[in-house]
């Protein structure tokens, strides 16, 4: 049975050009899970990350939606509901399809807006559990399923169960996680939901303290633990979930301007390059775009391998007039990383060797 990436993405403007830019083979098998960022300086949150879905959602794509960082109340004085409502309708009026997610922790009228967005669009729900050590959180009783899936008006067989196991950075604590991980599947195995997935995240909090000037190795502790899970998981086969080349938490909006980076990712590991700001602008972005083509984490199928790395090797070549941005970087290194991993599942059944 074929594994189904399901990438865990901040729905920014980077990540958005990545998913609208993968290749037809790489879209089909994906199962985007979009997690809406707060944002005080936009506007209108809710219609930038619906603009850009109607930008690049690909045609066909249903887009799970994680309204879970924004609090439940009406966004702009006038409107009618929260969040959750307001993006269903915003996207139906654009045609992208949308499946909510919800949580065991979400208060009665929360969950009564995925009920009515599940309506609109007919594409079920995904209720995301976590077992992750930083959160705390209990598995539900059977009562309180019970309870979630009356809320939301939705049978199992209608929803995809995300336990999501949230950051892994060590042996240990991938033991543990993958331990507790396998129980909530257990837990949870009485009802048959339409779609399983693990997912978690290893990808650090951000790229302070690594060397400038060259590649860093950080393992892809994420996709080892998704692994431990399936050896010790005897019941349906879960889809694979990471935070694709970010960590898994949403942090405060960063300021300042980015040193040049690219999280590249391999079939192990990422390679992290982080080079010091000396020329002008962003142009040592050129010169690390340089050094990964020429090193030995450069792809055999180098820029055919997605749309990032064909801007990568104009970067490398200097036929960008521009070396772009943080904006870019994300979208380029995201693009990579899941045309790497779509590459992985389909040719091994795994994420990373």
């Amino acid at each position: 049975m074929l594994v189904v990436y399901v990438p865990i993405l901040k729905g920014k403007a980077g990540e958005f050009l990545a998913l609208g830019h993968a290749s037809v083979e790489v879209q089909a098998q994906l199962r985007p899970v979009m997690e809406i960022v707060p944002d005080l300086e936009l506007r209108d949150l809710l219609e930038t990350f619906c603009e850009h879905a109607m930008d690049n959602v690909p045609d066909g794509m249903v887009l799970t939606v994680d309204c879970g960082a924004l609090p439940p109340v009406r966004v702009l004085k006038g409107d009618v509901g929260g969040p959750v409502t307001r993006v269903g309708e915003s996207l139906g009026l654009r045609g992208v399809a949308m499946s909510p997610v919800f949580r065991c922790s979400d208060p009665d009228d929360v969950l009564g807006e995925v009920a009515g967005v599940a309506a609109a669009h007919q594409q079920g729900a995904c209720l995301r559990i976590s077992t992750a050590a930083d959160l705390g959180e209990s598995l539900p009783s059977e009562d309180r399923v019970r309870d979630l899936l009356r809320a939301v008006q939705l049978a199992p067989g209608e929803v995809d169960l995300l336990v999501d196991a949230g950051p892994v950075y060590s042996d240990r604590t991938r033991e543990v996680l993958a331990e507790e991980t396998t129980e909530a599947l257990k837990h949870l195995s009485p009802w048959p939901w339409r779609r399983l997935c693990v997912a978690a995240g290893a990808f650090p909090v951000n790229l302070t303290g690594f060397k400038r000037g060259q590649a860093t190795p950080v393992v892809r502790e994420d996709a080892r633990l998704w692994a431990k899970v399936v050896e010790k998981w005897h019941g349906p086969q879960p889809d694979f979930g990471d935070f694709g080349v970010t960590y898994p938490r949403i942090l405060p909006k960063s300021r300042g301007t980015p040193d040049p980076n690219m999280r590249y990712t391999t079939a192990a590991d990422w390679q992290v390059f982080v080079y010091p700001r000396i020329r002008q602008g962003n142009d040592d972005f050129f010169t690390l775009s340089q050094d990964l083509v020429n090193s030995p984490h450069w792809p055999v199928a180098g820029a055919a391998t997605s749309w990032g790395d064909a801007r990568l090797q104009e970067c490398a070549q200097r036929r960008r007039q521009k070396a772009g941005g943080g904006t870019e970087w994300r979208a380029w290194a995201t693009s990579h990383h899941l045309a790497v991993v779509v590459s992985q599942l389909t040719a091994t059944g795994h994420p990373e060797d």
